[in-house]
Formats: structure tokens, C-alpha cells, sequence
């Protein structure tokens, strides 16, 4: 329970800000030795994260449908990544990226390029500038994020900061790439809980997915707050 909880925090705390959850998630299993984290743990975390980010936008997501042509560039930006995501785990490929080398190499280096597309110009705003050459170059940087140590996050920003979006808006750009990639780890994770005929087990995936929710809920406001004054 209380792995759970830990587990959950940094989840919350890390999905939505510029730093890798999955690799936040391995190091401090691995330091503190926790039973619980492994992929299907990870899968429901991300879950919790879904849905909090569907809650917050509920309105942009409404607005989708009456605006299709941002809904289509939203979907195809994220094409890339879902296919790549399930290339890797059909033929278990992912699990030999999760190991801590790869996780510090990754941190430094996308660090620094996020650090760098920071200094660039601030004037393009979604309504008016994302167009679909600039979806799909956001969409196939997000494929990095694949890689432990490379945040999802941090990637996208860092791709519509290079695009020259403003700060505010490369964040919504992620924010809003989040919701397809998110909703089919949903349900990949969906579909594992249903199988799973082991009663703890899937009241810890519960548990996992209500406190993820929450602390993913509480960093969206606070990063949206923060990142309008800070870089």
C-alpha cells in the first residue's frame, strides 16, 4: 500500500512536468528495492494520469469535435509513438531499455536539448500556427520518449519550443498530445486488469490508478501556474 502511494506520487508529480516518470519510477524502486514496480504497475499509473488529464481539458476535449481539423493533427501527431509503443512491447523489446544507464545518459542529454529550445523565440500560438508539418515533428520527437529517461513531456515541449511556440502553448501542445497516447495506454492497461483473476493484485492497480489521478490533477495546475512565469 504504502509502495502504492510512494509510487503514485512521483507519477503524478513527474508525467506532466519535463522530467521522465517511467525513470523516476525505476530508480526509486530500485534504491528502496519495491516489489510492486514493474511494467503493468507503470501501465496503471499512466492510467490515473489519463484520466486527470481528460478532466482538466474536459472542455478542450468537448471542443475537438466542433474543432476536427486540431482533433486530426492532434491524432496523427501521435500515430507515431503508439506504433512504435506497441512494436516494443509485442515483441518485449522495452524491457531492455529499462535499466539505469540508459535513464542517466538519456536525463543529461535530453536535459540539455530542452535547455537549449528553451532560448529560442516565443510568438506562434496554437490556433493559428500548429499546422501539419509542425504536428508531425512534435509527433515523431514524442517517439523518444520510448526511452526511459526521456520525458513525454519535456520531448514535446522541447519540439514546440524548437518550433518556436511559446512557452504556455508548447506546454498545451503536450498537454493535448497526452490524451491520445495516454488513452491507448489505458487501454492496453484496461485490457490486462480485466484478465487478472488475482483480487489483490487488481486492488492494487485501483488503488495505484485513484492516487496517480489525484496528484496528476494537482501538478497540471500547478505546472500551468508556474511554467507562465518560469522556464
Amino acid at each position: 500500500m504504502l509502495e502504492v502511494l510512494i509510487l503514485s506520487l512521483i507519477q503524478g508529480a513527474t508525467e506532466f512536468i519535463p522530467v521522465s516518470s517511467s525513470s523516476h519510477l525505476i530508480l526509486v524502486s530500485n534504491y528502496f528495492e519495491f516489489e510492486n514496480q514493474n511494467l503493468m504497475i507503470d501501465v496503471n499509473l499512466h492510467i490515473g494520469s489519463f484520466f486527470a488529464v481528460l478532466f482538466y481539458f474536459r472542455k478542450d476535449v468537448f471542443n475537438f469535435f466542433k474543432n476536427k481539423n486540431l482533433f486530426l493533427k492532434i491524432f496523427i501527431s501521435s500515430i507515431p509513438v503508439m506504433l512504435m509503443g506497441y512494436v516494443l512491447v509485442k515483441y518485449n523489446l522495452i524491457e531492455h531499455l529499462r535499466n539505469i544507464k540508459i535513464i542517466g545518459w538519456t536525463t543529461i542529454i535530453f536535459g540539455i536539448l530542452l535547455f537549449i529550445s528553451d532560448k529560442s523565440k516565443s510568438k506562434k500560438k496554437i490556433d493559428k500556427n500548429l499546422n501539419y508539418k509542425s504536428a508531425i515533428l512534435i509527433g515523431l520527437f514524442q517517439v523518444l520518449s520510448l526511452i526511459p529517461g526521456v520525458s513525454r513531456s519535456g520531448i514535446t515541449i522541447t519540439a514546440g519550443r524548437l518550433l518556436e511556440f511559446e512557452r504556455v502553448e508548447a506546454a498545451k501542445i503536450s498537454f493535448l498530445l497526452s490524451i491520445p497516447t495516454l488513452a491507448a495506454v489505458t487501454l492496453f492497461g484496461i485490457n490486462d486488469l480485466m484478465s487478472s483473476g488475482n483480487l489483490n493484485f487488481s486492488l492494487l492497480n485501483v488503488l495505484s490508478i485513484g492516487f496517480s489521478f489525484i496528484f496528476s490533477l494537482l501538478t497540471i495546475k500547478i505546472f500551468l501556474k508556474f511554467i507562465e512565469n518560469f522556464n
